[in-house]
């Protein structure tokens, strides 16, 4: 009995001890600190935002190269991405059977321009008879058409001189124009031909790529809305020099230009495709790469908050607004773009209202500060945006 007299006595004095501790410090009337804070002023100043949108890239010309005549293939003078100039041969085809096609359309041509040649003599020799009425005008028609019907065997000939010679020529495959090459699906000794499904290559002029890229009804009806002219073309013609982001984030060093959109919507998407132009010099880009278009949109004056400045609760931006007894409460701000590290706001908040910068993870409605006031302008002529 005195054991659990002794551990009951125990719990007793540690109880006391605890209320003891708590009627001190309410007694002491001891309260956290009032943080100190940066505060900006807020006012208007220009303001540069940006839209980005996926993009793919293309030559000014992809050109397929298909073969138009059948045969295997004897040559290939090109590898896979190299360069070549207009004229530089691509391919050869076997072209044995067309030099043998040649062989006999000239074997023909010569058998009927012999044959022509005796009509011709036929002709002329029944001509004074018939003049003469030493035989019948019937028997110089008959040799007259005889005649006409060798010099179309000749002609027919020559025709088939002229498409074996063709044929030859289209044997050997040459470069349309001035380009890259693409992926060569074949190998030596494949057999090619006109239905062929897939092209020999593809040949890509890249002196300037074209950027593809679309944009939704509700980004088409604000592009609309903010460049002047009566058409689209005249708006298109409005609209600044754009930016190309690469893959790997990197900003490609020539800027380019929105040059054409097209007429309608797609039906699968709801977008609306647009069409940007990037000069190439170096060759740098390639048709199938991929990146982002940026559209710059200026605001001549516009109220600029630092994203420091802001939190998010629910899908929605809020910033702490510094209020008399410098006392904070947070308010809800519309974000209609974004620069850098800065935000542009539509609504919330105007010019001349006190936020603060930073340290706003520390606080809760109406708790006090010590306002340590910073000006916004200093902040943008570090960190421009």
């Amino acid at each position: 009995m005195s054991k659990y007299f002794f551990t009951g006595t125990l719990i007793l004095l540690a109880s006391a001890g605890l209320q003891s501790c708590h009627s001190s410090e309410a007694n002491t009337g001891y309260a956290m600190p009032t943080p100190s804070l940066p505060v900006i002023t807020l006012a208007d100043f220009p303001f540069t935002s940006y839209q980005e949108y996926s993009a793919s890239l293309e030559g000014s010309k992809d050109v397929e190269i298909r073969p138009q005549v059948n045969g295997y293939l004897d040559k290939i003078f090109v590898d896979e991405g190299a360069q070549v100039r207009k004229g530089q041969p691509l391919f050869q085809i076997n072209d044995r059977p067309y030099l043998e096609a040649l062989n006999n359309a000239k074997a023909a041509l010569a058998a009927a321009k012999a044959n022509l040649a005796s009509a011709e003599i036929n002709v002329n020799k029944l001509t004074p008879l018939v003049q003469n009425n030493v035989v019948s005008p019937v028997q110089l028609k008959s040799a007259q058409a005889v005649y006409d019907a060798a010099a179309a065997s000749v002609a027919q000939a020559q025709a088939q001189v002229g498409n074996a010679e063709i044929n030859i020529g289209y044997s050997l495959i040459r470069a349309p124009m001035d380009g890259f090459i693409g992926r060569i699906p074949f190998k030596t000794g494949s057999l090619v031909g006109v239905s062929t499904s897939e092209p020999l290559t593809i040949i890509s002029e890249i002196k300037d790529v074209r950027a593809y890229f679309s944009l939704s009804e509700t980004d088409f009806l604000k592009f609309k809305k903010e460049y002047a002219g009566n058409s689209i073309a005249e708006k298109v013609k409005q609209m600044p020099p754009v930016e190309l982001i690469l893959a790997d984030n990197s900003v490609y060093p020539e800027k380019g230009k929105v040059e054409i959109v097209s007429g309608q919507f797609s039906n699968g998407t709801g977008s609306i495709p647009f069409r940007a132009s990037f000069p190439n010099k170096n060759g740098v880009l390639r048709s199938g790469n991929t990146g982002k278009i940026r559209i710059p949109s200026v605001v001549p004056s516009a109220v600029v908050i630092p994203q420091e400045s802001t939190f998010e609760l629910q899908d929605k931006v809020f910033v702490f607004l510094l209020g008399d007894s410098n006392k904070v409460s947070s308010v809800p701000v519309d974000i209609s773009g974004r620069s850098g590290n800065y935000y542009l706001v539509d609504k919330g908040v105007k010019t001349g209202d006190r936020i603060v910068y930073a340290g706003v993870d520390r606080l809760r409605d109406g708790a006090a500060i010590q306002p340590q006031p910073m000006s916004l302008d200093s902040l943008l002529k570090v960190r421009p945006m």
